[in-house]
Parts: structure tokens; C-alpha cells; sequence
């Protein structure tokens, strides 16, 4: 099979019988002889292989560009293929699979040795998830082996949340991708440690800390996605996303913490210099601002419609020719939680506070 010729499968998952349909039979064919495919889920596209093989699994990697230190999620679609995976199920772990699967939920469990040390990046855990895609879901099932899969981008640029993106970022590098529209989330999933007690947030998403204290009761954050902390953890990292800048554009992207005039005032400064600037905000403010490029990526009075466009937002940027970007700070709560990391790793870190007036 020649990887150099990237297929494109487009399935009606409204309308198409998924379990029959040939697309996903032949992209299954692929998985199992050890080749990698990109796969729409709830949240993002992933890039799926045989999480059993070495092989496969060194072509997710290659693929992407990205370090091989950064674990990777494990993909299933039944419960049965879970239990192949993992020493043992903690009941809290129990009661989050009740409740949230099939669904944006990445759980860590005590690994067996069935799993490719290469996902794990050779630790002793393993972050698995059920996504909840019918497509997904079909491939999974048709290969018979659970899917490692990353999100299916160029390490280090935006994730992808449409086909179009991952033939952008990975065509010629892979067999195939099979295209199911739009994602629906748009933020990779919510990961939890459940190998710790109390157990440990490692990465916020769709599915808040609110949201999963209601079902098991206290749980904690890793220090390191405390806003304003800058503790980097210095254990290898049991999930994605813990280690390396992450969803950037092309361009220098900015934080902003402060008002829309404070922002602006950015703006004229570097056009003043002759840079081309650019601006990250939401439907409420786009009119606020005299930049080069204005980007609206959702509605600040519902934060999950930023989540949604925020990848796809990111990308446009880079058809754009900017020389710098600035981008809106949200409140961290609900899912602005996932929101403000996701951005702060696309920033780098830059982040611009409005000084503080005092009388």
C-alpha cells in the first residue's frame, strides 16, 4: 500500500448503513495492515492505527512530526476491548464510563502489556476513550483493534475539526481520510487520571470539572493548567497536550487579558511599525476593531460556540498573510477552562495583561 496517494472516503453518516458501507471496510483494510487513517470523532479528527503494533504506531509519529515522549489516546468501541487493555477498573472510573461514554472523556487506567509502549510512551498507564461518532465508532469495529489516535494535524498547528484540514496538513503522508463532515465538539476531550485518588484532571475539554464532580465528587486539576501558575510538570506527561506548544498558527499568536480598547490599542502599534495584524474575537466585538483581519470564531454568551469554531478560526489565519495575531481571553470557567488552555498553548505562553489603573 502506497501512503503517498491519500484517500479520500466521503460517508453520509445521516444516511449511509455504516456497518455495510465499502468505505469503511476498505479504510479498515488499511488499519489492519498496519497503515493510518484519519477518522472524524465528536471532538476532533484523529489519526487511527493499530494501537497493538509497533509499526503502525511509528507511522502516527512520522506522520505528524510529532515527539514520540507524548502518549496517545487509545480508541475502542466496546467495553470488551477495554478490558483487554487494562489491569483493572477503578469504580470511579466505572461510574464516568456510565455516565459519559460514548463521549468526550479520556480516562487513564493502569495499562496492561497488550498496548504498543509506544502509546504510552512507555508508562505504566494508558489514556483511553469511547468516542461517541457513529463513523468512528464503524471503523473501530470493522478493524477489530482499538485505535491510537492523536489528532490528525502537524504537531504543533491547529486540530483539525473538517477533512479539508487534515488533507491540508497530512496529504501524501498517509493512506487516507475518511471525511464525515464537521466535527461537533470541537475541542479534544476532557482527561482524567483515575489511576490517583482523588483523581486528577489532566486535560480540560467539553466535559467540565463541574460536570465530573457531580457524578464521583472531588477531583483535582494538574497544577500545571492553574491559570497564572507556571509549574511545568516535571514527570513524563500521561496525556496529550501536557508538553510542547500546541494549536498555533503560522503566525506570532498573543493572549490578550483586558478590554477591547486595550486590544486596539495593540493593533495601532504594530500597524504603526507596517506589520499586517490580525484579531481573534467573537460575534459580540467584531466590530470593535480597526485590525487588517478580523476573525469572529462563536458567541462570547455561549462559550461553546467558540469551542466549536476555535480550531477552524486558528486556521484561517494562516490563509490570510498576517504578521501577528491577537486573541480575546476568556473567563475560566465551564468550558472557557478548555478554551484559555487551548489558547495560552497556541500563544506559547505570550500572554499581554492591561495594567491595572490605580489612584
Amino acid at each position: 500500500m502506497n501512503n503517498l496517494q491519500t484517500k479520500h472516503w466521503i460517508v453520509d453518516k445521516k444516511t449511509d448503513i455504516l456497518t455495510d458501507n465499502p468505505q469503511v471496510k476498505e479504510a479498515a483494510l488499511w488499519i489492519t495492515n498496519d497503515e493510518v487513517v484519519a477518522f472524524p470523532t465528536e471532538t476532533v479528527y484523529g489519526l487511527g492505527a493499530n494501537a497493538l503494533s509497533d509499526r503502525a504506531i511509528s507511522k502516527i509519529f512520522k506522520a505528524k512530526g510529532r515527539p514520540s515522549d507524548n502518549p496517545l489516546i487509545v480508541h475502542i468501541a466496546t467495553i470488551e476491548q477495554l478490558h483487554n487493555l487494562v489491569k483493572g477498573i477503578p469504580e470511579k472510573a466505572k461510574t464516568l464510563m456510565d455516565k459519559f461514554w460514548p463521549g468526550p472523556l479520556t480516562i487513564v487506567f493502569e495499562g496492561d502489556s497488550s498496548v504498543s509502549p509506544r502509546v504510552t510512551a512507555g508508562l505504566k498507564t494508558v489514556a483511553i476513550r469511547m468516542p461517541d461518532d457513529p463513523l468512528a465508532l464503524a471503523l473501530i469495529k470493522e478493524a477489530g483493534v482499538p485505535l491510537a489516535a492523536p489528532s490528525a494535524n502537524l504537531s504543533g498547528k491547529p486540530s483539525p475539526t473538517k477533512a479539508e484540514h487534515v488533507l491540508k496538513d497530512l496529504t501524501g503522508k498517509i493512506a487516507g481520510v475518511l471525511d464525515g463532515g464537521a466535527t461537533g465538539v470541537g475541542l479534544e476531550s476532557t482527561v482524567i487520571d483515575c489511576t490517583c485518588n482523588p483523581p486528577m484532571i489532566l486535560r480540560p475539554g467539553g466535559i467540565t470539572k463541574e460536570q465530573i464532580e457531580m457524578v464521583i465528587g472531588v477531583v483535582v486539576v494538574d497544577k500545571a493548567l492553574l491559570p497564572n501558575d507556571e509549574t511545568v510538570t516535571a514527570h513524563a506527561p500521561k496525556s496529550p497536550g501536557m508538553k510542547y506548544t500546541h494549536y498555533a498558527p503560522q503566525a506570532p499568536f498573543i493572549l490578550v487579558e483586558g478590554s477591547p480598547q486595550f486590544l486596539q490599542s495593540l493593533v495601532e502599534k504594530e500597524q504603526k511599525l507596517g506589520k499586517k495584524v490580525a484579531v481573534l474575537t467573537t460575534e459580540e466585538n467584531k466590530h470593535t476593531y480597526e485590525a487588517d483581519v478580523v476573525v469572529a470564531c462563536g458567541y462570547r454568551r455561549d462559550l461553546k460556540t467558540v469551542a466549536h469554531h476555535l480550531y477552524d478560526s486558528l486556521r484561517r489565519f494562516d490563509d490570510q498573510d498576517v504578521d501577528i495575531i491577537y486573541g480575546e481571553a476568556f473567563p475560566y470557567s465551564d468550558v472557557g477552562e478548555a478554551l484559555m488552555n487551548r489558547l495560552t498553548k497556541a500563544a506559547g505562553g505570550q500572554i499581554i495583561k492591561e495594567p491595572t489603573v490605580t489612584k
